[in-house]
Parts: structure tokens; sequence; C-alpha cells
């Protein structure tokens, strides 16, 4: 049984830590998992991840940013995410569409009849499932954030560098989406690791189960 189940959050909301523990847990019942991220997931689009998040690259324009995002996100779709769904791959993504909304759509304040032309050409009619929102107040997930990329040798923090309002209007952006679409549930995602990974085990165990009935 194949599903696509997206992640979104604001920086340092601890979406990979989450993906980690509920794949780990999704294979030790024996069903088949790929994790994989956005930008990213292939050598291409991991090319182009490579750009996007390098913080020298300050003088990137919005509309550079979007275009760059649609290209890795085609790729991606094309190269990772179809093909393991026609496998029946459960595919847990960090990030997708949603992201590319809230981001550069809210964020940026760039036009989102733009943004979703760019995603449709992108995704071509692939839309996430479920969507697990990791809801947490910027200034704890930037502190979260900096702590992370301080220990990393390859950073890609140019989106931390953004003003503390820019991460309010992408949190803002992310709960508009929840109102607009019913495959999303929200999380806290304050607290210890495990705590935050039962509330996702829940919704995910009763995601998985009504789809199997389907």
């Amino acid at each position: 049984m194949s599903a696509f189940i997206t992640f979104e959050g604001v920086e340092g909301s601890g979406k990979t830590t989450q993906i980690r523990l509920l794949a780990q847990r999704l294979q030790d019942r024996g069903v088949p998992v790929l994790t994989t991220r956005e930008p990213g997931g292939c050598c291409i689009a991991d090319a182009i991840r490579a750009v996007l998040l390098n913080p020298a690259h300050k003088e990137m324009s919005p509309r550079t940013e979007l275009l760059l995002y649609a290209a890795a996100r085609a790729q991606h779709v094309e190269e990772v995410i179809r093909p393991a769904l026609a496998a029946g791959k459960v595919v847990l993504c960090d990030r997708f569409s949603d992201a590319t909304i809230a981001y550069q759509g809210e964020g940026r304040g760039l036009d989102r009849e733009l943004i979703d032309t760019l995603n449709s050409v992108a995704v071509e009619g692939l839309a996430p499932d479920l969507t697990i929102l990791l809801d947490i107040p910027v200034e704890e997930g930037l502190r979260r954030a900096i702590e992370r990329n301080d220990q990393d040798e390859m950073r890609e923090d140019r989106f931390e560098q953004e003003s503390l309002r820019f991460h309010q209007r992408v949190r803002e952006g992310y709960l508009k989406r929840v109102a607009d679409e019913n495959r999303f549930f929200v999380v806290d995602a304050a607290g210890i690791a495990s705590e935050v990974s039962s509330r996702i085990d829940r919704i995910v165990d009763h995601f998985l189960e009504t789809k199997g009935k389907s």
C-alpha cells in the first residue's frame, strides 16, 4: 500500500528527527518506506539545494528562488517520489509544495497564481495523501536551527538569516494551509522528541488503517 506523507514546518521544528523516528517504526512493522527531502532527494535536486541554501547567495532574487525550487521538485518527483509510490512504498518527505506556498508566497510575497502554476508543472498532479505540520513558535524553532547549524560542517542557513518577521509570515502561511486543506494535521512540536513522535504515530496509524480499508 503506497502513501505519500509530507512533513512541514518552520525552521527548527524537528521534521528531520520525526521522519527518522516514524520511518524506523514503520520499517520495524515491515512497511516499505522511503525517506526523502526537499529541496534535494536526488543528484540534480541536491545540486540545486546547495545553491538555494548557501548563505553566500544573499543576492538571490525571490523569483530565482521560486524557479529553482520548482526545478528541483520536478526532478525529485520524476526520479524519486513517483517510482517509490509505484513500488508500493510509504514515502515520507521533508517539505513539498506547501513549503513553497508558505515560504515564497507568504514569506517572500510572490504571486500565489504564479506559485500554483509552477507547482502544478513540477508535480504533474501529485499531491500528498497526508501532511503533518509541526508547529512551534518561530523564536524557539530558530534557536534550535541555529544550534544545529553551528554543529554542521556544511552550512545551509540562508533562510535562518532572514528576519523574525519573515519566519512569522511563513508560520502564518502554513496555518492558512491547514484551513484550506483537510489533509493537514497540526502537531505541537514543543517538548521532547519522543512526546512529539507519539502524537505523530497516532495520526499516521489512523491514516494508514483507514487507507488500508478503502
